[in-house]
């Protein structure tokens, strides 16, 4: 008997039954692209973006996970054990990409975190990504543009400066509410950067 981990296989693309907040299969509706409680306080924000693959064509049946912070930094973990004054603000989504490799979350812009060395982070979500081929679901974090908490991000400052841009979330003009855009591109010119968690 050979000892060792089991070899990964494709996570994709099977992923409607894991989509299920429009009722299609018997299942916890759990899941969903809208954040957004009744409790919840703070900046109302829509992330949204397209996910390409290598050639530059849109992946028209990813999926993507957030988790984030709430607008004070808390997450809804055990582990964080600070009072949780939006108590319904489960700080996890989950959507597919559509016809066009378009995605969006509706949410709460997160506060600041501390690093496991107590530093600030600055606002950020993390997101990991599923996608057909991928033996490996990919996880990145997505900064928002114009937060001053960007030049001293330890995790930000690890990524190369020429590189930083593929995780920074621009803010769109001309909306009346925040909505930030960031394209994820799986390969080739200003690939994401990704993280080896």
């Amino acid at each position: 008997m050979q000892k060792g981990i089991t070899p990964s296989q494709t996570v994709g693309p099977f992923f409607k039954y894991g989509l299920t907040p429009d009722g299609k299969y018997d299942w916890n509706d759990a899941f969903t692209n809208n954040l957004i409680t009744p409790d919840a306080s703070g900046e109302r924000i829509r992330v949204e973006g397209r996910v390409f693959d290598g050639d530059g064509q849109p992946v028209p049946d990813a999926m993507l996970e957030i988790w984030q912070a709430d607008s004070q930094g808390r997450f809804a973990d055990p582990q964080d054990k600070r009072a949780l004054p939006n108590s319904k603000f489960r700080g996890f989504g989950r959507c597919g990409t559509d016809g066009n490799g378009d995605y969006a979350f509706d949410t709460i812009k997160p506060g600041s975190v501390p690093d496991p060395d107590g530093k600030p982070q600055a606002p950020h979500i993390l997101l990991a990504v599923f996608g057909r081929g991928m033996l490996m679901h990919l996880y990145t974090r997505i900064y928002f543009d114009g937060e001053a908490a960007n030049a001293a991000d330890p995790v930000l400052a690890l990524v190369p400066a020429d590189r930083r841009a593929t995780l920074i979330a621009s803010r769109e003009p001309g909306n009346a509410n925040a909505v930030y855009r960031l394209n994820i591109r799986l390969q080739g010119d200003n690939e994401t950067v990704f993280f080896d968690i």
